[in-house]
């Protein structure tokens, strides 16, 4: 018997020694990763949904699993298999579909009676974040959601090492900087639309944010230097840091460096000046979200809505002339253009 925590809700629930999954967005760029991370649990696929049908995926991992192209048939799969005697009830439904879709397909693994494992960020905007919590208590269902770099060793060891210093030691100097190329694709897409993805602070840096608050504290005040389709850049003023960030989709901001090499990202956060490393420790970090959600552990709406309640701050904020304090990259000038 395990129990379940949300708010000052709690379930009891028995842990069999296989779950049951379904996944909805299983053609898409990150279901991968939840396809391995099923697996390396122990657990199976009973079923998938996505619109587009190239998910040969599959075969190597869960070739058995029943496939669909359509949310209604897919939906009435899953209730069927909640209601019928000896059917395989979905215990767990993992949300891979684009951003705009997850709190709706949240919501629809709770009215079938299983936990939601979400792909961030978990809503685009936070007041939808009201209404899961609310169908979590009446469904007693939990929506999880997926902040991977919680779990990264070098940023457990920094939390913990940030604590124990206590609020006497002085505030830290973070510069942020994280470029990743996209295509000419990207714009047409519905990642390239704000309504629906949330921009690029939300695409490319919700899980930055993320762990800069889950280590250096709440937000005190955040100014808006640069909002292009492209890009953003600004600075952030937390309780034990002040953040330099710069986000990039554009290739042409890449260091020359990075593209002499063939490159197509550069990511990079100093503290003091002093390099973070995160290049290891990356491989695994979907299996152990779910080893421990699957454990009775697992990150929810409350750990999600401080980088969603920022990153929708940040976008609608006004931009403002960079100073002294910007990040690097803008205060020359050189990518204000």
């Amino acid at each position: 018997m395990a129990r379940l925590y949300w708010g000052s809700h709690s379930l009891d629930y028995f842990i069999p020694d296989m779950h049951n999954f379904a996944l909805i967005g299983i053609a898409g760029f990150v279901a991968p990763k939840h396809l391995k991370a099923i697996k390396e649990t122990g657990n199976q696929l009973v079923a998938a949904m996505d619109r587009h049908d190239a998910v040969g995926i599959m075969d190597s991992y869960f070739p058995d699993a029943s496939f669909f192209t359509e949310i209604e048939r897919f939906d009435r799969f899953l209730e069927k298999q909640r209601r019928a005697i000896g059917g395989t009830p979905i215990e767990y439904l993992s949300v891979c579909s684009p951003n705009y879709l997850h709190d709706s397909h949240c919501r629809l693994a709770l009215r079938v009676g299983a936990h939601a494992i979400c792909e961030k960020p978990l809503v685009v905007n936070p007041w939808n974040l009201d209404q899961l919590r609310e169908l979590e208590s009446e469904y007693q269902r939990r929506v999880f959601t997926v902040l991977q770099l919680r779990l990264h060793p070098e940023l457990v060891r920094l939390k913990k090492d940030i604590e124990q210093r206590g609020m006497s030691q002085p505030r830290k100097e973070i510069c942020l900087t994280y470029i990743t190329r996209r295509g000419k694709w990207y714009h047409q897409s519905w990642k390239g639309d704000e309504e629906r993805s949330g921009g690029v602070a939300m695409n490319i840096g919700v899980h930055f944010f993320d762990f800069l608050l889950w280590i250096y504290g709440n937000q005190q005040r955040s100014f808006l230097h640069l909002k292009q389709p492209s890009r953003m850049a600004g600075v952030l003023e937390l309780e034990k840091a002040r953040v330099r960030w710069f986000l990039s989709v554009d290739a042409n901001d890449l260091p020359v460096s990075v593209r002499e090499k063939g490159g197509h990202a550069y990511r990079s956060i100093t503290s003091d000046g002093a390099e973070i490393d995160l290049s290891e420790g990356f491989t695994n970090l979907h299996t152990e979200v779910y080893r421990d959600i699957l454990s009775g552990g697992g990150f929810g709406i409350e750990d999600s809505q401080p980088a969603i309640e920022l990153i929708y701050q940040l976008r609608t904020s006004t931009v403002v002339s960079p100073n002294e304090l910007a990040h690097p990259y803008l205060v020359n000038g050189s990518r204000l253009s």
